[in-house]
């Protein structure tokens, strides 16, 4: 005998249960689609405007973490409970992720009123939820787009939500941004220097930098930092604090990197073995295991001595995965690779990453160094990381040195190594092999006086 509910007719209900979130009881994924693509064909003749929003919770994960997943199940259900009793009967909201709702506005036309809507719903959802006999508090960012032209699909509409959130989130906690104009040309952008950075790695055109490190008293280079450049033949020159990012958001940081990589170590495998290199790894790589071994084949290949490169980490890529960024820390320091602790002083839990893990050298911000003429407790910063550096048996080297009093003030402070536009801007490989031709030739000369 078959049990049915409802309607007594198993195919509509294994309809609707398809439909449906099995936890909340909103809507899936498949039902918003649905929802939105009927009002576009609705409308099909005259394109009335509408939004669409995704809702994405803020700090969800730590929350379910903490409390564990029953409660973060619970806390789900009360989040799904506040925004279903916030919709008009017009109005549609689903679950579509883990922790991400979208909802359907019909009758919001305006991006001032998709923006008043969206706020109110974290309003709603900001007070306290119960888990058990504690509570606990959420915030919310919301990605909005509205549809204005019959040309636009279900699918473009809600990419353009997520563009938004995506600007929400990295703007901060409890943000509305409604998809503009403006962001639609910027995205369209991002997508044009994504296509050509791929195209540029794949056919190796993006190529090695070298900025000089020195010895502050002697002012004799000791090493250089590889840095990445790239200038198109229809982008022009497209600066690393654009095309890096876009190549870690969308997942090109790795081959570009290993191209980078590959350049500088054939470039400097001839440079007097005294000098080291140093490049950096960003978050991503700290999380692919695969990282230390393709570093490892690009130095078996190209023959340079992994006791002369140095790779330099950020909190920030510590923090994504420390257990994965601890093993592949470990690997390349078995084969004689250096570590250091890139941007000193800016990132969130600086003092614990010291103690957690091993580093040979720490690299001062560049913040700290600029400031440090004018600025006493910049000084004062400076003065402390160099104290704890000699009881950590630390290198240190100051970033970001422009002027002569600063170069001074550091060796003042017993500050040995230093690095910026003062000694040297990133050059290419044939300039830098020039560079020190000429450093060469210089200390000649000052043996023979």
């Amino acid at each position: 005998m078959q049990t049915t509910f409802g309607t007594g007719q198993p195919g509509r209900e294994n309809a609707d249960l398809a439909f449906t979130d099995p936890l909340t009881g909103l809507g899936n994924h498949r039902r918003f689609y649905d929802k939105v693509d009927r009002l576009i064909s609705d409308r099909a003749d005259d394109p009335a405007p509408f939004t669409v929003g995704i809702l994405d919770l803020d700090g969800f994960k730590p929350i379910n973490d903490l409390f564990g997943q029953k409660a973060g199940d619970d806390i789900l259900i009360q989040v799904a409970m506040r925004l279903r009793a916030s919709m008009d009967g017009y109005s549609t909201v689903c679950r579509i992720g883990a922790d991400e709702f979208a909802f359907l506005y019909p009758m919001v036309f305006s991006e001032e009123q998709a923006a008043e809507k969206s706020r109110m719903l974290i309003e709603i959802l900001s007070a306290p939820y119960d888990v058990g006999e504690r509570t606990a508090r959420l915030s919310a960012s919301v990605g909005c787009s509205l549809f204005y032209s019959g040309d636009e699909t279900t699918e473009i509409l809600i990419n353009k939500a997520e563009t938004a959130l995506y600007h929400a989130k990295r703007s901060g906690r409890g943000r509305v941004v409604v998809y503009t104009r403006e962001m639609e040309e910027a995205a369209k952008r991002v997508t044009r220097i994504e296509q050509a950075l791929r195209r540029a790695v794949s056919a190796g055109e993006v190529e090695p930098h070298f900025q000089p490190i020195v010895d502050l008293t002697s002012r004799r280079t000791i090493g250089f930092e590889m840095l990445a450049r790239w200038t198109d033949r229809d982008l022009g020159m497209v600066p690393p604090s654009v095309f890096i990012p876009i190549a870690e958001e969308r997942g090109i940081i790795g081959p570009l990197s290993q191209l980078v990589l590959r350049k500088a170590t054939e470039a400097a495998r001839n440079w007097p073995k005294d000098l080291f290199l140093s490049f950096n790894l960003s978050p991503s790589q700290l999380v692919d295991q695969n990282t230390g071994l393709h570093i490892l084949a690009i130095l078996d290949r190209t023959g340079f001595d992994p006791r002369r490169l140095e790779i330099e980490i950020t909190e920030t890529g510590l923090m994504t995965d420390p257990a994965s960024a601890e093993k592949i820390v470990e690997d390349l320091r078995r084969v004689g690779i250096r570590v250091s602790l890139d941007d000193f002083g800016t990132g969130q839990s600086s003092l614990g990453r010291l103690r957690e893990f091993h580093f040979d050298k720490l690299k001062i911000d560049r913040a700290f160094v600029s400031s440090i003429l004018e600025d006493r407790p910049s000084e004062h910063i400076i003065r402390a990381i160099l104290a704890m550096c000699e009881g950590l048996g630390m290198d240190v080297v100051a970033e970001g040195i422009e002027e002569e009093a600063q170069a001074d003030r550091l060796v003042q402070f017993g500050c040995a190594g230093g690095q910026g536009y003062l000694f040297g801007k990133p050059v290419d490989a044939d300039a830098t092999l020039g560079y020190l031709r000429d450093s060469y030739r210089g200390a000649l000369r000052a043996k023979a006086i």
